[in-house]
């Protein structure tokens, strides 16, 4: 096997993984925003994530690999807790850190699309590319939602991510 190959079906395991992870989160996040606007924001990327993980399983099935099971229940619990933990842990908190973590999803998806097309799986290449597209757009809400909150400044200086 490929290590293009290897790389790719690594990306796209924890990709899988990740959107379970965060589907879920944004679940609970959305339920526990009060503001309309950003209850409906965030519902909207909740769908993103499931529809991304549909099209990550495709692509997993198109390599003749499969999701790993242990990782799949880590972040179906890491998800699902999280979730919860947004009824408690204010507002700030879970936009800033979702905002963080679309940022890397950004990068991870163009890396697939790297190996994809290393691989010349041009329609899997662009699929990755758009998905990043998509990943920058949720990155852009979520830090349009924090922008002028107070904390940022702080959180920003320790958690790095603008």
């Amino acid at each position: 096997m490929s290590d293009a190959r290897k790389n790719l079906i690594r990306i796209l395991q924890n990709a899988h993984a990740g959107e379970l992870a965060a589907a879920y989160a944004y679940r609970g996040h959305w339920k526990s925003v009060r503001n309309e606007k950003e209850k409906e924001g965030i519902k909207k990327i909740e769908a993103e994530e499931w529809e991304h993980r549909e099209n990550v399983r495709k692509w997993l099935s198109e390599l003749n690999a499969q999701p790993r099971k242990l990782r799949e229940a880590v972040f179906w619990t890491i998800g699902r807790t999280l979730g919860l933990t947004c009824y408690v842990s204010g507002w700030f908190f879970p936009m800033y850190f979702a905002g963080r973590l679309e940022s890397q999803n950004v990068q991870e998806y163009v890396t697939a699309a790297e190996f994809a097309k290393e691989l010349g799986m041009k329609d899997c290449y662009e699929e990755m590319m758009q998905m990043s597209q998509t990943e920058g757009e949720h990155e852009n809400f979520f830090s349009q939602t924090v922008a002028k909150h107070k904390l940022l400044p702080i959180t920003k200086s320790v958690f790095k991510w603008s």
